[in-house]
């Protein structure tokens, strides 16, 4: 019951948020318990948090479902199939 509770009280806020914002808060913290777990430290859980923010910003913003936003070696943003 506790963790039903909790688990109601972290995505509760999530409800009001945009595609791009619940992309990026649900990236990060499943970067941050999968770093965590992976390197047993907090460096790797914060490690975690940021790429798994970042990735979830990119695949919220893409406009076409199973598609990604990336960036070329120039910095130009192209969309292609996620990997």
């Amino acid at each position: 019951m506790k963790k039903t509770l909790l688990a109601l009280a972290l995505i509760a806020p999530l409800a009001s948020c945009t595609a791009t914002e619940r992309g990026a808060g649900i990236g990060a913290a499943t970067g941050a318990v999968v770093g965590g777990v992976a390197t047993n430290s907090v460096g790797g859980a914060a490690a975690g948090a940021v790429i798994g923010g970042a990735a979830g910003v990119l695949i919220a913003q893409a406009e076409r479902p199973g598609y990604c936003i990336y960036r070329d070696r120039y910095g130009r943003r192209y969309e292609a199939r996620c990997r």
